[in-house]
C-alpha cells in the first residue's frame, strides 16, 4: 500500500513514491495516459516533472492529462527549472521566472506545488533566489520550493537568509539518493548526490533536520533495475543509458549490486525492489523519484517501498559491515 508524507506549504498528501514523467510525452500520448492512469490507480498522487523533460513535451502531456481527468487538486506537481545549458548558468530570478511561466502553461495549471531549482550556481548570491521564490509563492504561483542538485550547506545557507528576512524558507530538496553511489556526474558538472561514505555529513544534516528529501535516480537510473549484472556489464556496456553508465557503473556499486541480488533472492523479491527497500528505511524523511515503463512496474515499485529491512542487513548492503 502507497505510504504518504508532508510537505510543509503543500496542503494534500504526498506519495512517498512520486512517478518520473520523464518517458511522459506527448509523441505517446496514448501510452502516457495508460501509465499515468495506473499510477493513480495504485496511490500515486506526485507526478516529478521538469521544464527540460523531453523538450517540453513531457510538461505538456501532464497538462493535457490533467485537464482530460480533471484531477489537478488532487494531485501534487513537482517541477523544475533553472537548468543550466551549453552557453550559461540560469540560476538567476529571471530564469525562475521564464521557466515558472513557461511550466505552467504547460501544464495548465495557475500553480505548481514544489518548484524546484534544478541546478544551483554557487558563485551567485543566495538572497535573490530566495526573494524570488517568495515572491512566486505570494502570488500563489508556487506552494513550497527547495532545490535539486544543491549542496546542503547552500539550502541552509538559503534558509538562514529567509530567516533573518522573514521571507518563507526551502521545505524540500532532491539530491540523488539510493544504494548506488554517484562516482561521477552523470550529466556533467553540478549533479549533487548524499549516497556513499564521503556524503556522511549530508545524510546527517537531513536527519536533523528531516527536510523533505525527494531522491533522484533511486534505482541508479537501472543500476538496480535486475537487467545490469557484473557478469552482463561488459557485453551491454555500449548499449545502455549513458547516465547509468558514467555514474554508478564502477566497481564500488558492483559491489553493492552483488549483496543485493543475494538479499533479494533471499527474500523472494526483485533487486528493484530491494534497492527502494534501502531508500525508504533510511532515517531521512524521504521521497522517491522513480521511474515505471508500466502498470506491472509501478505496482512493483509500491511493493518494494513498503519492504522492511533490518538496519544490519541496510548497512551490509551498503558495504558499512561485513555481516548480517
Amino acid at each position: 500500500m502507497m505510504q504518504y508524507g508532508r510537505v510543509d506549504g503543500v496542503h494534500k498528501p504526498v506519495s512517498r513514491l512520486a512517478l518520473g514523467t520523464m518517458i511522459i510525452n506527448t509523441e505517446v500520448l496514448e501510452e502516457s495516459f495508460a501509465l499515468l492512469d495506473a499510477a493513480v490507480e495504485l496511490g500515486y498522487n506526485t507526478l516529478d516533472c521538469a521544464h527540460v523533460y523531453g523538450g517540453g513535451n513531457s510538461e505538456r502531456a501532464v497538462g493535457q492529462w490533467l485537464t482530460a481527468r480533471g484531477n489537478r487538486e488532487q494531485m501534487v506537481i513537482l517541477t523544475k527549472g533553472c537548468h543550466h545549458n551549453a552557453d550559461r548558468k540560469r540560476t538567476t530570478p529571471f530564469d525562475l521566472a521564464a521557466d515558472l511561466h513557461d511550466s505552467l502553461a504547460r501544464l495548465k495549471t495557475d500553480y505548481v506545488d514544489i518548484y524546484m531549482l534544478h541546478r544551483d550556481d554557487p558563485d551567485v548570491p543566495v538572497g535573490p533566489i530566495v526573494e524570488a521564490l517568495n515572491e512566486h509563492r505570494d502570488a500563489g504561483r508556487i506552494r513550497a520550493f527547495g532545490g535539486s542538485n544543491w549542496r546542503h550547506e547552500r539550502i541552509q545557507e538559503a534558509n538562514d537568509y529567509a530567516t533573518a528576512h522573514g521571507l518563507v524558507p526551502f521545505t524540500a530538496s532532491s539530491p540523488h539518493y539510493s544504494l548506488a553511489e554517484q562516482v561521477d556526474d552523470p550529466w556533467g558538472p553540478g549533479c549533487v548526490g548524499i549516497s556513499g561514505p564521503h556524503e556522511t555529513e549530508a545524510r546527517a544534516w537531513y536527519e536533523a533536520t528531516q527536510l523533505p528529501v525527494f531522491a533522484y535516480s533511486s534505482l541508479g537510473r537501472g543500476f538496480f533495475s535486475g537487467r545490469i549484472t557484473r557478469e552482463n556489464f561488459p557485453g551491454i556496456a555500449e548499449t545502455m543509458d549513458q547516465a547509468c553508465r558514467t555514474a554508478y557503473c564502477h566497481e564500488v556499486n558492483f559491489q553493492r549490486l552483488d549483496r543485493a541480488l543475494a538479499l533479494a533472492e533471499e527474500k523472494g523479491v526483485t533487486v528493484a525492489q530491494l534497492a527502494l527497500a534501502y531508500v525508504m528505511n533510511q532515517p531521512l524523511n524521504l521521497f522517491a523519484l522513480i521511474g515505471a515503463a508500466n502498470r506491472d512496474e509501478a505496482e512493483a515499485n509500491v511493493a518494494g517501498a513498503a519492504l522492511k529491512l533490518t538496519e544490519a542487513e541496510v548497512a551490509w548492503l551498503d558495504l558499512r559491515r561485513d555481516h548480517r
